[in-house]
């Protein structure tokens, strides 16, 4: 399958956009391009953050980020956040916590770990400082996903069936290398050396999560990948602040600076 397939399966299953083949399951070859539509993701919502500046408080623009984003991604690694809370704090044995995940009904640890992470998210967006807004928000899905992306390539997967599976199907050193490179060149690009400093920080975090979630499940899933995912967004947009608050300067020195205060 060529490169524009692939990538078209990467935007359709990430994205609410219907941009690929009927019929057709999205594969390890896709993988690859995940921080590739990490970006235009990004570039959606500083689009929609730079319009929304103009008249409204951070509270309210923050609330619209979150639900673009929510929209934009069908939700899709909320929901895998929200299971993954049930199953892997409910359950007490790998059995009983994969059976959980595959439940559709929601408990109360997932109501509770869904509120505590739209609650975050919606903070950390509105205080994200206007003078580099443009590029953390085109930076910050792109970096998430490719440490999700690393989860995929470290640990197995606990199901012999799942959502998951087609992207262990076709797998190749050049997907995770040719992720890691896009990541790494858009944090240089937009964020100067704290988007390396995010980036190294994403995927550690990722892996140290994905080897938990390992020893709980026996691998990971398709829910555990989005809840991957979004604790790598949260992950990025705090740390980030954190940074931009105690060491400005370092945020001096990208390529280039996109900022919503001088579009």
């Amino acid at each position: 399958m060529g490169i524009l397939n692939n990538l078209r399966l990467a935007v359709a299953f990430l994205t609410i956009f219907p941009v690929a083949p009927r019929g057709v399951a999205p594969t390890g070859s896709a993988r690859a391009y995940f921080p590739l539509v990490g970006l235009a993701l990004g570039g959606i919502l500083a689009g929609l953050d730079f319009a929304a500046r103009q008249a409204l408080p951070p509270l309210v623009v923050g609330a619209l980020l979150l639900i673009a984003l929510l929209i934009l991604t069908r939700a899709l690694h909320t929901e895998g956040f929200l299971d993954s809370c049930d199953g892997l704090i409910g359950g007490y044995t790998p059995k009983r916590r994969l059976e959980i995940l595959r439940d559709s009904h929601v408990g109360a640890f997932a109501v509770i770990g869904g509120a505590a992470l739209l609650i975050l998210k919606w903070t950390l967006l509105a205080s994200i400082p206007a003078d580099v807004s443009a590029g953390f928000l085109i930076a910050f899905p792109s970096i998430s996903r490719f440490g999700m992306l690393s989860t995929m390539s470290a640990f197995k997967y606990a199901r012999k069936q799942g959502l998951g599976t087609s992207f262990q199907a076709g797998s190749r050193w050049w997907h995770i290398g040719f992720a890691l490179v896009t990541a790494a060149v858009a944090a240089g690009l937009l964020l100067g050396f704290t988007g390396f400093i995010l980036l190294g920080a994403t995927i550690a975090v990722a892996l140290v999560v994905g080897w938990r979630i390992s020893r709980l499940l026996g691998g990971m899933t398709g829910d555990t990948y989005g809840a991957v995912n979004e604790i790598g967004e949260v992950m990025v947009l705090l740390l980030g602040i954190v940074l931009y608050r105690s060491i400005p300067e370092i945020y001096q020195s990208p390529v280039w600076m996109l900022s919503a205060a001088n579009v």
